[in-house]
């Protein structure tokens, strides 16, 4: 099927894995590819075998390919969840980005992530998607993605005015709450986790499942040190980005 781009800079590539929308576009999905080259991965994303795919597919030098038109759902959230959304491939639109994963961690390109950050920008003046739903792979599917990693360079989207952002907290000291712990303070973490959008109850006990949590939110917001264990860094993190979402700070 061939279409005309919607991002202008892009150049199309078509994509056989697609379907209808069932949902208003309303988020913004970043994703590394993780496979070691680029060709593999864009053969993976575009041939029927894995039913996989994304709308864009960002290279190292900063080329930006459009697989699926945005209309359509693509197929790259997987199971999913996000402030009570379920069906994230038809309310989202899905960028794969050009890298190895954690097999080699190194940095993203400085063109690369400035075309991911004029792209998503694009994307999200013409589909009124907000900051705060400009997610990443592992926000959304906790248990199962780590893309696109802690190593993914957040503040210079949130630069370039992509994305929702607060400079992290400081790591100060090693007291946390953590697995085994439970009471008020394990609750009040696990609704504020919930009320910015992630896949959690206020149960009052920190398990196994808040722990994920916790790491997926380190991995986007605090990402020094990723370990499931709600800090003081953690929490005040957590607290900024509601009140800014709130709009009391």
């Amino acid at each position: 099927m061939t279409f005309l781009p919607d991002y202008p800079l892009a150049r199309v590539v078509p994509s056989a894995n697609h379907g209808e929308r069932l949902r208003p576009i309303s988020m913004l999905v970043l994703h590394y590819t993780g496979m070691p080259t680029a060709s593999s991965a864009l053969d993976l994303l575009r041939g029927p075998q894995a039913q996989v795919s994304a709308h864009y597919f960002v290279e190292e030098d900063g080329g930006v390919l459009q697989l699926v038109p945005e209309a359509r759902r693509a197929w790259h959230a997987g199971k999913s969840f996000w402030a009570g959304e379920t069906d994230v491939n038809s309310a989202s639109i899905g960028v794969e980005i050009v890298h190895p994963g954690h097999d080699d961690p190194r940095p993203y390109p400085a063109r690369q992530i400035a075309a991911v950050a004029a792209l998503a920008r694009d994307i999200c003046e013409r589909r009124g998607i907000a900051k705060e739903r400009v997610l990443a792979h592992s926000d959304i599917a906790v248990t199962r993605k780590v893309d696109p990693g802690e190593f993914f360079p957040w503040d210079a989207l949130a630069f370039e005015d992509v994305g929702h952002y607060v400079a992290p907290a400081p790591i100060v000291g090693d007291e946390a709450l953590g697995i085994g712990d439970a009471g008020a303070a394990v609750a009040a973490l696990q609704a504020g986790l919930r009320a910015y959008g992630y896949d959690i109850e206020p149960t009052g006990c920190y398990d196994e499942a808040t722990a994920n949590v916790v790491s997926a939110f380190q991995r986007h917001f605090r990402p020094r040190r990723i370990d499931g264990r709600a800090d003081a860094s953690t929490r005040a993190t957590l607290e900024n980005l509601l009140n800014a979402l709130n709009g009391s700070a």
